[in-house]
């Protein structure tokens, strides 16, 4: 089991097994669950782009930025420029 202290300033150092197993690095953000039993998980709260590619499926077909701006001309959201 890992063990840390918490300094005066609330701050602690995460053991380096768990930093290792949870792939955490300087500047990575960190969330904590409180359950409802009182156990509190840490959670990384940092993806990297790598673990985020292949999740959505391709699209059906390539859309345009051009496609795009029609879309939205056509569908009112671009601004008239009357501000």
């Amino acid at each position: 089991m890992a063990v840390g202290t918490i300094t005066s300033k609330g701050q602690t150092t995460i053991p380096k097994s768990v930093r290792d197993r949870l792939a955490l690095k300087a500047g990575d953000r960190l969330e904590f669950v409180v359950q409802d039993d009182g156990a509190v998980l840490m959670v990384p709260a940092t993806v990297s782009l790598d673990e985020l590619e292949g999740m959505l499926p391709r699209p059906s077909r390539t859309v345009t930025l051009d496609d795009m701006d029609r879309a939205i001309r056509e569908r009112g959201g671009a601004n008239s420029g009357d501000d």
